[in-house]
């Protein structure tokens, strides 16, 4: 059965967030109708789709890459899922407890992430802990939500990549595992609490550097050498590196692309 342009784009999103596809990953549309088995029409209709979402993007010249946020970017990802996150809890409190059967659904998402910390499968547990949130959302009973939270926590994964976060997994299931029992016992109040601290701690927990001067490179290399005649060389002319590189937008030169880890 020949794969959809929708099923494309759930296997890269579950491949950025178990940290399969890092930001900047290049994804050729020939690679990836190669490993798909499928025509470069659908593998483009899955990439302009997850662009839509905010996952990848494009350019004209070089072809699709998996993002890499800014530091503004990154701000706006978490207090968007704080956003969402806190009133989903706040919402579902107004309406009773949650539900039993959404209850074991979440017990048994936990249960998972626990046996994935014991595992050598990063990918696995990266991807557990992140869809957590996505499947609280569902359990709580917005699907529409949910969906928005799975790019979100796409896009929070890559952050944490790319700003090398040093939030503890560990550390996560449990705050999880807290979140859950206070939703458990209708404490929605102690459940909101707990996962804008949690949201909070991973946000906390990235390594972004504060603003610097925008000038600085340029005005160090272009500051006057002490001893201009002593040191300056000829300038010997670059044959055309840039030139050389493949200009075909699914060159396999890009050593960063792990769209072997697809399948």
């Amino acid at each position: 059965m020949a794969i959809s342009a929708s099923e494309i784009s759930a296997r890269i999103v579950e491949a950025v967030m178990a940290q399969k596809l890092a930001p900047g990953s290049r994804l050729g549309e020939q690679q990836l109708a190669m490993l798909f088995d499928c025509s470069r029409t659908i593998v483009r209709e899955a990439l302009t789709r997850l662009a839509a979402r905010g996952i990848v993007t494009v350019s004209a010249r070089r072809g699709w890459f998996v993002i890499e946020p800014s530091q503004d970017e990154a701000r706006e990802a978490f207090e968007a899922r704080r956003v969402i996150e806190l009133g989903l809890i706040r919402s579902a409190g107004s309406t009773g407890k949650i539900e039993k059967t959404a209850l074991r659904q979440l017990k048994a998402h936990l249960q998972r992430e626990k046996a994935a910390l014991k595992e050598s499968d990063v990918g696995n547990r990266s991807f557990l802990l992140g869809d957590f949130h996505v499947c609280l959302a569902e359990c709580l009973g917005n699907t529409l939500l949910a969906d928005t939270l799975r790019d979100y926590t796409a896009r929070t994964t890559l952050i944490a990549m790319l700003y090398q976060s040093t939030h503890d997994a560990v550390q996560s299931c449990e705050d999880h595992v807290q979140i859950v029992a206070a939703l458990e016992r209708g404490d929605h109040a102690a459940a909101e609490a707990l996962m804008g601290a949690h949201i909070g701690t991973v946000q906390s927990a990235l390594r972004v550097q504060a603003p610097t001067d925008p000038l600085a490179q340029l005005r160090d290399a272009l500051a006057p050498l002490h001893n201009t005649a002593a040191t300056a060389k000829p300038a010997t002319k670059a044959k055309g590196r840039k030139a050389a590189a493949s200009t075909d937008p699914d060159s396999d030169s890009d050593s960063s692309t792990y769209l072997g880890a697809l399948l």
